[in-house]
């Protein structure tokens, strides 16, 4: 059949899955898009977590992988905390909510269209929206701030600055722009901090006004005596000129040196708010009772959000209590049925740091101070941030209770994990495949151990090959683009130039709306991925089933391929990417994988290896890093070529968090099955992830010693990590683990 344009019709469920398909499969019919990962959304996920709503889907965007929490922000300045105790995962908070994570920043909402823009990706449709993405403390107007100054929010763009800067030796000169609460908090932490390391530290705290306005008398008292306490230099109704690199210029002239000047001044929305069409008050998008906007599709709650029905200053407090109406009211509206209202409270307890490890508590006027209350803060605060700790995965259903004996210990301790792609062993499929009949065909050059074959179309070498991955993560136009690159890497591997592609995509039951908006944004990362190696899809196909699965036929053309079977004795390996992607993404679905692990995973694996495969032209022999894991691959190249090998583990780039995680025991499904193929190894965490399977892994080339120095230094310039992880050595096929 010829495939002149995409066939992306969706066949009737019935007829691929039979049944149990037509009856039992649950259908996702709305989209619920959360906009920042804000103190609201984070309780709102783990609430979905224990009470999801069928038929609707939940997605999460934001920037990182995590999210700080500003209640901790001053004790981990002050030093009291560690990085990691500030920050609330978001990547194991979406899995445990069975939310899709989408890793960017929001730049616009099209409320016309229902849709969230994020640059370098296609937009995210929804049907309901809500909106938290916090408040930034950056000055756009105050020159020089942009490039000398930190902004105290976002936090988590501060926190990595402050470590940086405390971690110095030089004497410590800094001021604070911004004499509220949050300023007098963060100068007192700061100050604590570099006073505990032993540097010698000079503070402003800078005020347009009197500092603490509004604050009652006690409060502003005992924060007074805690800035004289710590030789803090207050300046107050001095307005501020500009900022350099390491000074404060005042309008009357005067000078503050200043080699850390952060800003503190007040809350400011995100400019894009204000073009979204939506009702706003100098930017905070105005809310009802129910905490929708001017559009009752979007709902908009914490310090991004202006309570026009109860106006209060911005609290985390609020935040927290909006939480439970904001899912109640996302789940009314889901269903039909009337909303909640939100009423905040007039007053609340006031908590705040004191540098040390004391703290202030004021309500209704009444201030009291010292270490107690620090106990109490940081209890409060610890009580938080437990709710999105050691979240553990939901048990899966139990089996019936009539079933085929043996039923449970072929299933296994645990679900089949994405780590690997889902794949099988190379043994079934191998020994399947050497059953059939060779090929017949005198065009057709079947490659031993190859997954790609050799045509020849009119006087040239063609490339084909194919691969499929189900998913391992739920963002659609991610996962498009690491399969995209995990096929094509059969191509790069026999130094090819990628021609065409056909696509076949496997989706989940979804309504008409949803499976538009999902193949839409597969098809722009497949396109993308594709484009850029020089590639064009000419179709594809689509069906249903349980779960999302891409995969792609890819041809490529080449006048000199490179095949395993020429490696030699003598030559060195070189591997382009770092490996342990399976343990990764194994431990990102048991809920025991860092966030930022995760997202530096994904990130590699969306790294394409053209540039490395032109790199590697000459090389004798070249295979892609993927399911049989690193030694598996080298295997392949072993037996192909007649040869040993010796792979220097101590020498093979590690993703971050791989060999922690090994060390915890975690192994990817597949892992047992590549162990089989290396009898007698003797086990540990980093030999276990030489076994590892990997998806979209790098190049692995042997090439003549003599041209190791300046392939490596090619490669690195070309912004590859590439390592010498080994040699071939004279002898019967093996691959021999060597530490260090």
């Amino acid at each position: 059949m010829a495939l002149s344009r995409l066939d992306l019709r969706l066949r009737p469920c019935g007829a691929l899955k039979g049944r149990a398909m037509q009856g039992n499969a649950m259908i996702q019919m709305r989209d619920v898009v959360l906009v920042g990962g804000g103190h609201t959304h984070a309780l709102l996920l783990r609430m979905w977590a224990m009470k999801p709503l069928a038929g609707a889907r939940l997605t999460l965007i934001n920037p990182d992988p995590t999210a700080a929490y500003s209640g901790m922000l001053p004790g981990f300045v002050a030093g009291h905390y560690s990085r990691d105790a500030l920050d609330i995962d978001l990547v194991q908070l979406a899995r445990f909510a069975g939310a899709r994570l989408i890793l960017g920043a929001a730049s616009a909402l099209d409320v016309e269209r229902g849709e969230v823009h994020i640059p370098g990706r296609p937009s995210i449709g929804y049907d309901l929206c809500s909106i938290d993405v916090g408040i930034t403390s950056a000055m756009p107007d105050l020159p020089g701030f942009a490039e000398h100054g930190i902004p105290a929010k976002p936090l988590a763009d501060f926190a990595a600055r402050w470590h940086q800067f405390r971690t110095g030796t030089n004497p410590a000169r800094i001021a604070v722009i911004g004499g509220g609460i949050a300023g007098v908090e963060l100068v007192l932490a700061m100050t604590h901090a570099l006073r505990e390391l032993g540097r010698d530290a000079e503070a402003h705290l800078i005020d347009r006004g009197a500092i603490l306005k509004g604050m009652a008398a006690q409060t502003v008292a005992k924060m007074r005596a805690a800035l004289d306490d710590y030789g803090v230099t207050v300046i107050e109704d001095a307005e501020v000129a500009s900022v350099g690199r390491d000074h404060v210029t005042l309008t009357d002239g005067r000078q503050i040196i200043s080699d850390f000047t952060t800003g503190a001044a007040g809350a400011r929305p995100y400019g894009w708010l204000t073009r979204t069409g939506l009702d706003h008050t100098d930017g905070f998008l105005n809310i009802s009772a129910e905490l929708q906007t001017s559009d009752p599709r979007v709902f908009a709650v914490g310090d991004c959000a202006a309570m026009t029905h109860a106006p209060r200053p911005k609290a985390g407090v609020y935040a927290v209590r909006q939480a439970p109406v904001l899912l109640a009211n996302l789940r009314a509206c889901l269903m039909e049925k009337p909303l909640r209202s939100y009423r905040p409270q007039k007053d609340y307890l006031k908590l705040v740091s004191m540098g040390g490890k004391r703290a202030l508590a004021e309500r209704t006027g009444y201030a009291v101070s010292g270490g107690l209350m620090w106990r109490w803060k940081d209890h409060i605060d610890q009580k938080f941030m437990a709710r999105f700790q050691d979240l553990q995965p939901m048990p899966p259903a139990p089996l019936p209770r009539d079933r085929v004996a043996g039923l449970a210990d072929a299933l296994g301790p645990k679900p089949l994990c994405g780590g690997c792609g889902s794949k099988v062993g190379r043994g079934a499929l191998r020994e399947v495949l050497a059953a059939l009949p060779a090929p017949s065909r005198a065009d057709i050059h079947a490659l031993p151990g190859d997954d790609a074959a050799l045509l020849r179309v009119g006087g040239q070498q063609q490339v084909l090959s194919t691969d499929h991955l189900s998913s391992l993560t739920d963002d659609p136009y991610v996962m498009a683009r690491i399969a995209a690159i995990h096929a094509l890497g059969d191509i790069w591997a026999m130094g090819a130039a990628p021609q065409a592609a056909t696509v076949s995509v496997i989706l989940p039951r979804l309504s008409d709306a949803l499976t538009k908006r999902t193949l839409s944004e597969i098809m722009t990362g497949a396109s993308e991925v594709l484009r850029e190696a020089g590639a064009d899809i000419v179709g594809g196909h689509s069906s249903v089933g349980a779960a999302l699965t891409i995969g792609y036929s890819i041809t490529g053309l080449t006048e000199a391929p490179v095949t395993l079977a020429g490696a030699r004795p003598g030559d060195v390996l070189i591997l382009t990417k770092p490996i342990g992607s399976g343990t990764v993404m194994a431990a990102e679905m048991q809920l025991q994988a860092k966030g930022a692990w995760v997202a530096e995973a994904v990130r590699y694996m969306q790294r394409s290896q053209a540039e490395a495969s032109r790199l590697l032209a000459r090389a004798h022999a070249m295979t892609d890093v993927t399911g049989f894991g690193l030694a598996g691959h080298l295997l392949n190249i072993c037996q192909a070529s007649g040869c040993a090998a010796e792979l220097q583990t101590g020498h093979v780039p590690l993703l971050p968090g791989a060999l922690e995680l090994a060390r915890q025991g975690v192994r990817s499904t597949l892992f047992p099955q590549n162990t089989a193929m290396h009898p007698g190894l003797q086990s540990d965490p980093l030999t276990d992830l030489m076994l590892d399977p990997q998806t979209a892994g790098g190049l692995l080339a042997a090439i003549p010693e003599a041209d190791c120095p300046g392939v490596l230094r090619d490669l690195r310039a070309a912004g590859f990590p590439a390592v010498r992880v080994g040699h071939l050595l004279a002898g019967a096929p093996m691959v021999k683990f060597v530490t260090g």
